[in-house]
């Protein structure tokens, strides 16, 4: 992978208006690794190609074997409008098999990459055609959703942007978080079978804004666009410049706490949903998150810090105004990382996105088996998962129980959802939401897309050690069967409904039960 091309500058990305800044001219296009390549906005029949594939990337000035999109990490950018259509064809030149999930996106059900629910995995040297109408304007990312593979380099971002964009900013930036073992420490699938092996947890990753244990386990590397701090991504710019930094957390198992030195952050979107906007000088990002920024940049050289929380440790990068300006040092201390953090309570979603009331409520128990190794939904794993049921058009509210020991950031596949406070306050649009431990959340969902979509814990190791169920339209169907991780074996699981019972007898109850 070619490690010259680092820096990040207006020429390429979406201009609001169209300034070119004479101390930068001669950035041509931004870069995110090699991937900002002639797929990004490709005219061809089926869109971009996406060629996953063994390669190496450097990491500084180590280089490392993983698998990726294109031989970049991440992969391509990949742009839409609202309204439009998302072509792209996968080619899997992999050694087993993979699809791609289309984060955040409310898409057609055949096209959403679920193995064993939407579609069969594209084996070794077969191609699979994505075709899909983007509704929401937004930040979103695609990545695989084969086992552990999403721990490797297969993901990239995808911007789907609005035809008539009511914010006022001169430049934008994509910003991919990530935490990196892949040919380091052995490979993800390693890690988890050692975490499989254990019933310990490491104590020492913890966190009091995450309540506690934060994560499983501890990276040598921590990245932005696809670079460790030693070697970090500059994002040029000019002073007075209105900037649009859209913020992805593209990690399996790292909450990120993000930052600016010198600057701060105004809120307008999550999770791709506009919302009102709100300053903070800091944002925590689970994995699966994503958070649109505002910021006026300052005259010089500032550090982008990105702090892997409970792990002592951090991704960085330089925002550049200035040429003349010295450069950050990668321990620069940065006090926005102490000052006011955004809580969704601080977010408020438009009106014309607010949801409509629930008619019924179902309870979901997030939990811990005593192994110590695997996690539950309702006391289920996704061999045996729990299943929401849901009929077309209705409205319904998940209590999120979290009575496991850790936090999870729970994403819903093919729907987004509106937080909800404790008084009733309606909260934000989301596909992802962070949930402490002992902690209680509310989410009213809208089932306004058939299918069977995943419903799951977006830390990778816990989706892979159980905690996944489904989002189901009417009775299930017997023909789909989970194969995430170890396969399951055709016959052997069953749904639990959950809501509904047998013939909708909980379909106005509170709680989740076992059917």
């Amino acid at each position: 992978m070619n490690g010259s091309a680092r820096v990040w500058g207006p020429g390429g990305s979406v201009s609001r208006r169209s300034f070119v800044t004479g101390m930068f001219a001669a950035i041509s296009a931004p870069v995110l690794g090699r991937a900002a390549d002639a797929a990004t906005r490709a005219e061809r029949p089926w869109g971009t190609l996406l060629r996953a594939r063994p390669t190496r990337m450097e990491l500084g000035r180590r280089q490392v074997s993983t698998w990726a999109y294109n031989d970049g990490v991440p992969g391509p950018v990949i742009r839409a409008t609202s309204g439009g259509t998302v072509r792209a064809r996968l080619v899997n030149g992999l050694p087993e098999p993979t699809t791609v999930h289309w984060h955040g996106i409310r898409l057609a059900f055949p096209m959403d990459g679920a193995p064993g629910l939407s579609q069969r995995p594209t084996r070794p040297g077969e191609t699979f055609d994505y075709v899909f109408t983007v509704p929401d304007a937004g930040t979103y990312f695609y990545h695989s959703h084969v086992g552990m593979q999403n721990d490797r380099g297969l993901y990239g971002a995808l911007i789907v942007e609005d035809p008539h964009e009511p914010l006022g900013y001169d430049v934008e930036y994509t910003v991919v978080l990530d935490d990196w073992l892949d040919g380091v420490n052995g490979t993800p699938d390693d890690e988890l079978r050692r975490l499989n092996a254990s019933e310990e947890h490491d104590d020492t990753i913890r966190s009091s804004a995450l309540g506690g244990v934060a994560g499983e386990t501890l990276y040598p590397y921590y990245l932005v666009n696809g670079r460790p701090k030693g070697d970090p991504v500059t994002f040029a710019g000019r002073p007075g410049a209105r900037a649009r930094f859209r913020v992805i957390n593209a990690s399996a198992d790292t909450a990120f706490r993000f930052a600016i030195g010198g600057h701060r952050l105004t809120v307008t979107h999550t999770d791709g949903f506009p919302c009102t906007p709100v300053t903070v000088d800091t944002v925590m990002l689970g994995m699966g998150e994503r958070y649109d920024l505002l910021v006026t940049l300052g005259d010089g050289a500032f550090p982008m810090m990105a702090v892997a929380e409970g792990k002592r440790a951090k991704a960085y990068a330089v925002v550049r105004t200035s040429r003349r300006a010295a450069a950050p040092r990668r321990g620069s201390r940065v006090p926005e990382l102490n000052g006011r953090m955004l809580a969704y309570r601080d977010l408020d979603a438009h009106r014309a996105d607010h949801l409509p009331a629930p008619a019924r409520s179902v309870r979901v128990r997030l939990g811990m088996e005593p192994s110590g190794n695997e996690w539950t939904l309702n006391g289920r794993l996704y061999d045996d998962p729990l299943r929401l049921r849901v009929d077309q058009g209705e409205t319904i509210r998940i209590v999120l129980e979290n009575e496991s020991p850790m936090w999870h950031p729970m994403h819903l596949h093919g729907h987004t959802f509106q937080v909800r406070g404790k008084s009733g306050r309606r909260g934000p649009r989301k596909d992802t939401v962070n949930i402490l431990p002992r902690e209680r959340l509310w989410i009213d969902v809208h089932a306004d897309n058939p299918g069977e979509w995943m419903f799951h814990c977006h830390n990778l190791y816990h989706q892979e050690q159980g905690m996944m169920g489904l989002f189901g339209y009417g009775p299930p169907r017997r023909d789909l069967h989970m194969t995430h991780g170890a396969p399951t074996r055709p016959g052997e699981a069953r749904a639990q409904e959950a809501g509904h019972g047998n013939a909708h007898g909980n379909a106005h109850g509170s709680g989740g039960g076992h059917g």
